[in-house]
């Protein structure tokens, strides 16, 4: 259209590309919003009433879920998802996927693992989120409906609302060097690797001391 507009010259688009390989010129791509995409899918998404106030810690295991996703880039300037599930009372991270797509997906398998994870939930407990559209998606509802979980949100841009889950990421990109990481499956074992070491090696002062396994199995004696 440039070409046509602004210098008269009537080009074949086939010619354009071929002339764009053998000169190895790249065009720029604006890459659609993800957030945009999904929210056009569907318009019944609601948002759920802030169960929890900030109070994370109930003291009993598995009652409290904290749940989001953050950004981690790899290899050159790709981006992956970071999807966990994080308990309020022993800070153990329970489920966690990693994706390179923000579809739907993500939120799903990471519910999956949660319940490979625990196989039987408390009685009241609440998953916790931010108002994303993920969490507002009425299929992402229903499925935690089925597992007989209430559903609990942040005040829309509070971050303080779910303030733990916050702080394990940044704990995560403080010791972790993602952006170090060539390839996706290295990055997925830098992920599994920190994890593991977190819930059963990291000792933290407000455990009393313990490591989240530990104090998860500190306060189920008790």
């Amino acid at each position: 259209m440039f070409l046509e507009n602004d210098y008269y010259v009537v080009m074949n688009h086939k010619k354009i590309r071929r002339l764009m390989r053998k000169f190895n010129l790249v065009t720029k791509l604006r890459r659609a919003n993800p957030y945009r995409k999904m929210l056009r899918a569907t318009k019944e998404h609601r948002t759920c009433e802030n169960l929890l106030n900030r109070e994370f810690n109930q003291g009993e295991p598995g009652k409290v879920l904290l749940t989001d996703i953050t950004y981690l880039y790899y290899g050159n300037g790709q981006k992956a998802y970071l999807s966990c599930v994080k308990d309020g009372a022993t800070k153990e991270i329970l489920a966690h996927y990693l994706s390179t797509s923000l579809e739907m997906k993500i939120v799903y398998r990471t519910l999956h693992k949660l319940q490979e994870t625990l196989r039987y939930f408390h009685p009241e407990a609440i998953l916790h989120s931010d108002q994303g559209f993920h969490y507002t998606h009425p299929v992402f509802q229903d499925k935690v409906k089925r597992l007989k979980l209430k559903q609990s949100m942040s005040r829309r841009g509070n971050c303080w609302d779910n303030a733990p889950m916050e702080s394990f990421f940044g704990l995560f990109k403080d010791w972790v060097d993602h952006k170090a990481c060539e390839k996706l499956s290295e990055l997925k074992q830098q992920v599994d690797s920190f994890v593991e070491e977190y819930n059963n090696n990291r000792y933290q002062w407000g455990l009393k001391k313990m490591t989240p396994v530990q104090y998860r199995g500190h306060l189920l004696a008790a």
